[in-house]
């Protein structure tokens, strides 16, 4: 009896791992005619909320992606800090805030291809004549976002010229506000994010010159790392090869960015 009831145990056991097995992502998503995103609605331009209504860059682009799978998109405001671990536990199907592409986040999520690029840089305020390159910051304090790739940059080269103190934000807007009120010296940003900035309140912030600072890098989307995420990444990587060749990524890039960037047709991987 003892015999049978472990060999019938063994079976439940590899019929359960073979269905772990066969388990497909987009095929569970398809088969709930939506995709359920988590961002954090406080990134303008990507992610921001006007009057209440969400709108920006990632909403644009993924409403195209969604529209190439054939479902409805689910869109969450989501602190950032709670964002990849709750992608982890299932919360959500995909973290669409731009997610800079690291090795060490490589590691333990799938990306998507690139959607903007995610250099690091530096802004100030537009009265501030004492800086103006970045190497200007030592000693200085500068605000940026925390549990971001360019907190750790910052911070990296803050050490590379002897010192900076960096203060940690919730929102970027908290740290622009900041920067506004003369409490910080500068903020550090991707590009994308600054430039915008710059060019809505060009009276109250400007780019450092040049702006960037460290290895360039880019900003992507981040799926489970699993074996039943690799057709819905599948899915989003042909969605934005298709957009980029029929020319709805440039358009939505000069809309929200004023220009157009060119972006890997692969993931990086350093």
């Amino acid at each position: 009896m003892s015999f049978h009831m472990n060999l019938k145990a063994a079976v439940i056991g590899l019929i359960a791992l073979g269905t772990a097995a066969q388990a497909d992502q987009l095929a569970d998503i398809k088969a709930a005619g939506k995709i359920v995103t988590a961002t954090d609605m406080h990134y303008a331009p990507f992610d921001m909320l006007n009057n209440g209504t969400y709108e920006g860059m990632t909403k644009d682009l993924f409403d195209e992606v969604a529209k190439e799978i054939g479902v409805e998109p689910v869109y969450q405001d989501i602190p950032w800090t709670a964002e990849l671990p709750g992608l982890e536990v299932g919360k959500f199907d995909i973290v669409i805030a731009p997610v800079t592409i690291t090795p060490e986040r490589l590691e333990r999520y799938t990306f998507t291809l690139p959607i903007a690029d995610a250099t690091v840089s530096l802004v100030k305020a537009a009265s501030n004549t004492e800086l103006t390159k970045p190497e200007d910051i030592k000693g200085k304090t500068v605000g940026v976002q925390q549990g971001t790739a360019q907190f750790k940059q910052l911070q990296a080269y803050g050490e590379s010229l002897g010192g900076v103190t960096v203060k940690e934000y919730g929102t970027t807007d908290e740290a622009y506000a900041d920067l506004a009120a003369g409490r910080l010296d500068a903020v550090a940003g991707s590009l994308p994010n600054l430039t915008y900035l710059v060019k809505n309140r060009p009276e109250t912030f400007t780019l450092f010159e040049p702006a960037q600072f460290g290895q360039p890098t880019y900003f992507a989307w981040v799926l489970r790392k699993e074996a039943g995420s690799e057709s819905f990444a599948k899915a989003i990587n042909d969605a934005i090869l298709k957009m980029t060749d029929d020319g709805r990524i440039k358009t939505i890039q000069e809309k929200w960015l004023g220009s157009y960037t060119e972006l890997p047709r692969e993931v990086p991987t350093n």
